[in-house]
């Protein structure tokens, strides 16, 4: 996963998100972020120079860019709420605004093509209050809450429409930079799969068909492929469990490895063979590499020392769209996720437990990216 600094002109401008109107917004190459602090770059992750903190205390991850390059979109909680809710953050100025209505509990937001308008997942439509799924205690799970729909807003929060509306879990929303096509994943036929579908929620089609969970998708800048993760069961008898978990609207993200696919699904591949929690993958602007989380590193030292606590060390790889020249990026002894390259190729931002106040607190970070 080594980078350009800058995407192509052309590619830039062939991708570059559409207004109402039609109106390319290019992204600046000379926007300068002003947001948050400086901290210090570690040595040894010479990828990442300039580095600035963008946010200071509670949960914050999944930032994704607008498509002019100026904001970030993100989930986060911090100790006054019950759960996460979607912010936008002005990367000029530092200004940061709740944009869902901070009932329920969300997920996923991302903008769509012009910038003025984002999706989400949410459940207030179904109460104030966030559901809540009891885990079983038997190693990392996630939970796919049942309540959840696909809903886009205003990119100030109001004006709020439902998309989908099917029984069971519908989110993890992104946006085709090209055609704003939102690929999204859904439980509607039993089992995680990845559907794609218009702004207004017509035009629903399903991309993925498999056993096993298949999600987190984001297209290429192209919006010719797809990367994702997907879980890959070691034998019968834990894909059994894996589905029985699903029905407790539990998913559990140790097995899962990226994967690609063309953006209708076929030529779908497994690109790595770990054995470890695989997710968060994002193409490079060359759409010839893709950076993604992985603790793969921190489960083979916990094999070693037998020190559990090691297998919760997630840091960032790079590798190409084969699955080869694997190489890491962040060095951190916590964690490190959720990367997305802005729309011109310049920064890299991601969510990572450095420097916190408290433990366990999660903070977006962003960095000038070093090919």
């Amino acid at each position: 996963m080594k980078l350009v600094a800058l995407l192509p002109l052309a590619l830039a401008a062939a991708c570059a998100s559409q207004t109402p109107s039609g109106t390319p917004l290019v992204p600046p190459t000379d926007f300068v972020i002003q947001a948050g602090k400086p901290v210090a770059a570690r040595p040894d992750e010479p990828h990442l120079k300039n580095v600035r903190q963008l946010t200071f205390d509670g949960e914050n991850a999944e930032a994704y860019w607008s498509n002019d390059g100026r904001k970030l979109i993100f989930q986060r909680r911090s100790a006054d709420m019950p759960a996460d809710q979607i912010y936008v953050l002005d990367l000029a100025t530092g200004e940061q605004k709740m944009v869902s209505d901070g009932t329920g509990r969300t997920t996923c937001s991302y903008f769509l093509q012009g910038d003025r308008r984002i999706v989400y997942g949410s459940t207030h439509h179904t109460g104030k209050e966030p559901p809540v799924v009891k885990m079983t205690g038997r190693g990392y799970q996630w939970a796919v809450h049942q309540e959840y729909d696909v809903f886009t807003a205003a990119v100030d929060g109001s004006d709020i429409k439902q998309i989908t509306t099917n029984p069971g879990y519908d989110a993890e929303a992104t946006v085709c930079p090209v055609t704003g096509t939102i690929v999204f994943t859904s439980v509607r036929d039993g089992d995680l799969e990845l559907y794609t579908m218009s702004p207004d929620g017509t035009d629903v089609k399903r991309i993925t068909n498999r056993p096993g969970y298949d999600g987190g998708a984001f297209f290429s800048h192209d919006g010719s492929k797809l990367v994702l993760r997907s879980a890959f069961p070691k034998d019968a008898a834990m894909a059994k469990e894996d589905a029985e978990l699903l029905d407790q609207q539990i998913v559990r993200p140790s097995l899962m490895e990226i994967t690609v696919c063309k953006r209708d699904g076929s030529g779908f591949t497994q690109l790595t063979r770990n054995g470890a929690a695989n997710f968060a993958p994002f193409w490079l602007p060359d759409d010839k590499r893709i950076i993604f989380a992985s603790n793969f590193r921190g489960v083979e030292q916990a094999a070693k020392t037998g020190d559990r606590a090691a297998a919760r060390r997630f840091n960032l790889f790079l590798m190409n769209e084969d699955g080869s020249g694997l190489e890491q990026v962040t060095q951190s002894e916590e964690f490190d996720s959720f990367p997305m390259f802005s729309p011109n190729g310049k920064y890299l931002v991601w969510a990572s437990n450095r420097y916190g106040s408290k433990q366990g607190e999660t903070n977006l970070f962003v960095a000038e990216w070093v090919d």
